[in-house]
Formats: C-alpha cells, structure tokens, sequence
C-alpha cells in the first residue's frame, strides 16, 4: 500500500507537539488526522478508517487508557503510545491494554517515524489480502491469517495485531520453542535488547483472552529458562 493511502489518527492534546507529529509524518508521506481529547479520537474513529492510532494518555475527557480499551473491543490496528506518564507500571499497563509499542517523551522525531513505519510494515503483511486462504488451527482455535480472526469454540477473540503476530508464529511452529529474542526479533522484527516485561505482557495477554474462549485447554506453554512454546496437543 502507498504511504498517502496510510491514514494515521493522531491524539494529543498539546497542540506544538500534534501539530510536530502531523508534520514529521505527512513528510513522509502518511495522510494524518489529529484529535486534541480523548472523545473526539472516538468520534473519528467511528467515522473514518484508520491504519494506526498514535495516542497520548493524559487526554481531556475520555482518557487515553479508555480509548485505548475502547479501540481493543473492535479494532487490530497499531496502537503506539506516546507520553509523558513516568514509570515502568505506566507502560505495562499501556501494552496490558493492547498498545503495540510506548514512546515516552520527549521524543525523537525520527526514532517516532521509524517506529511507525516498522508498525506499519508488520500490519500491512498480515493485513494483505490473499487469493489463497491460509488457515492455522491447534486445539479449539482457528487463526485466518486472511482476515486476521482468530476465534475458538465459534467465540471470536480480538487480538491485537501483536498479538497475533505472535500467536501465527507459535502456530505456525507448533514444536519449537521460541526464546524472547526469538519473539521479538519475528513479531516486532526488530532487534531484543532485553525487555522481558513487553514479551511478557503480551504473552499474558493472549493467554487471558485465549481462555476466555476456551477454559479447557492450554495454549501457550512456559519453557522455563528459555521461553515459551505452545502446549502439547492431548
């Protein structure tokens, strides 16, 4: 897809620092939109498709937090956080709720553009629709990587698009193990430098909203010491 087909929302409330990431990334090439609370990024993103969501969480009206949970119910696009929120829990939190990458300001410009190219790149790959399908299934779950669904017991389970990222790869290789870095070098294609808490979320996270669809079985197994793989079939 051409980078001007690319819509990005942009939602920040600080004006210099919205009108800076519209400039950056419309020099690039990107169509941008901006929002300045959280309620009006909602009404746009009811309104207009978008390809990624840059967020900020200290928004006028609905939070940052609460869009970002909002955007999860319904949407796969990437979602990268930008803020000013101090500390490690403020990040964990963020990737708990389905953020794909948390940039804290201040920022550089040109790592932010990377970032979202990078984002970008992984999305449009599972996004890109096939003449053949090309269907995983393990246990209960079936994986489309056509339509990006994953769903098990006829329940759909809304992964984020890094979430499903890594689950095509687990089910892809059913009997290896995948190290973090492994992980990280597959699903964020980029280089690890030791961030067990991102890797460790994520794999939280899938296993939650795996179980909600199926309480019967496991899926993603702990290979203690060297990472994770997915669960032996019974």
């Amino acid at each position: 897809m051409r980078k001007e087909n690319v819509n990005i929302l942009v939602v920040e409330d600080d004006v210099d620092i919205s009108n800076l990431l519209s400039r950056v990334l419309g020099r690039e090439g990107y169509t941008v939109r901006c929002a300045y609370s959280g309620s009006e990024a909602k009404l746009c993103l009811e309104h207009y498709d978008f390809h990624m969501v840059l967020l900020d969480l200290m928004l006028p009206g609905l939070t940052g937090e609460a869009l970002l949970a909002e955007i999860r119910k319904t949407k796969t696009m990437p979602v990268m956080v930008i803020s000013a929120k101090p500390g490690q829990d403020t990040k964990i939190e963020a990737l708990k709720l389905g953020a794909d990458d948390f940039v804290t300001k201040p920022f550089d410009v040109n790592e932010v553009a990377a970032r979202v190219e990078a984002q970008l790149r992984r999305y449009m790959v599972f996004s890109d629709s096939r003449e053949k399908e090309d269907i995983l299934r393990y246990k209960a779950l079936i994986l489309n990587r056509n339509t990006m669904e994953v769903q098990a017991n006829d329940k759909q389970i809304a992964l984020t698009a890094r979430e499903f990222a890594i689950l095509e790869l687990l089910m892809s290789h059913p009997n290896r193990v995948f190290t973090k870095a492994n992980l990280f070098r597959e699903a964020w294609q980029e280089e690890y430098f030791g961030d067990d808490n991102t890797i460790n979320v994520h794999i939280s996270n899938l296993r939650s909203k795996i179980s909600k669809a199926d309480t019967d079985n496991e899926y993603i197994r702990t290979v203690w010491g060297i990472g994770f793989k997915l669960a032996d079939q019974n």
